[in-house]
């Protein structure tokens, strides 16, 4: 279970946007663990949900991104690289560079996957959310795999990830993955991050971003 905050009350909930990237849209594996996060999050916030694949592009869910204080972004994982929705998205947010819709915006990143190349893909990501301006908490991005799923279900000991104390626990190596449960931390540090900014509302700064000419043609040959 999520634990309560231990802070002031705050004039309103806060507003969580969960942005599904996946190619499946509402009815893949990254869908089930945005609803699992949406469940989390229920008790404590207040959320909105865009769909990529439903709605594609970056100023289709632009204003959903204004009003939120803070975002998930669910992706699977293609050829070692997320969703060419997310692409498309990303490329089309170029212009909006540290501005208020980003700029210390605490974001998590799940990304699904059948066997490898989620990893790259989860590190990239938060890569470039944080030069966009985001703000990165703790522990707040997981993959989700098919193949860790089936090795811990598998197991020689207990297959619902983290679920026994003590010896049995030690000696499964399956523990060390990533899984369902570990949706609950992601979603606790989100929240914790989006609860302290608001209360503190520190000042940051950017670099100068050519908003403008980014896309202009500078080879010549």
């Amino acid at each position: 279970m999520l634990g309560r905050m231990n802070a002031p009350a705050l004039p309103r909930r806060p507003q969580i946007l969960l942005l599904n990237a996946s190619l499946a849209g509402d009815t893949g594996n990254t869908a089930v663990a945005l609803d699992h996060m949406a469940a989390l999050l229920a008790p404590q916030a207040d959320f909105a949900r865009h769909t990529l694949a439903t709605a594609p592009g970056f100023v289709a869910c632009s204003d959903a991104l204004a009003a939120a204080d803070a975002v998930v972004i669910g992706t699977g994982t293609h050829w070692d690289s997320w969703s060419n929705h997310l692409q498309r998205f990303l490329e089309e947010a170029t212009p909006a560079e540290g501005t208020a819709l980003w700029l210390g915006k605490p974001v998590a990143c799940v990304v699904t996957e059948h066997s490898v190349g989620g990893k790259g893909v989860l590190s990239r990501l938060q890569g470039v959310l944080v030069t966009l301006g985001c703000l990165i908490p703790p522990m707040s991005g997981v993959v989700l795999s098919l193949a860790a799923q089936t090795a811990a279900q598998s197991a020689p000991f207990e297959p619902d990830c983290r679920s026994l104390p003590g010896a049995a626990k030690a000696t499964d190596a399956t523990q060390d993955f990533w899984c369902a449960d570990d949706l609950a931390v992601v979603t606790h540090n989100l929240l914790a991050a989006t609860l302290q900014l608001r209360l503190a509302q520190p000042s940051w700064q950017t670099w100068p971003v050519d908003r403008t000419g980014f896309d202009q043609r500078w080879i010549s040959l």
